[in-house]
């Protein structure tokens, strides 16, 4: 399970560099009920909110 969920946490920081989709959209896309939830997730995974993983990270 743990594989799975840092698999989606790397396709989110993707989407959250590469797109101008939102956090609930992206969310959403990647199975989770809530903005909230996937915010929590990807804290957890990732060390930092998704949104200031995406302003860090962004391309443009």
């Amino acid at each position: 399970m743990d594989y799975l969920t840092r698999w989606r946490m790397t396709l989110a920081a993707d989407r959250l560099t590469h797109s101008r989709d939102s956090i609930s959209e992206i969310g959403l896309a990647l199975g989770y009920e809530s903005e909230k939830s996937f915010s929590i997730a990807f804290k957890r995974v990732m060390n930092c909110p998704p949104r200031q993983y995406g302003r860090r990270h962004s391309t443009g």
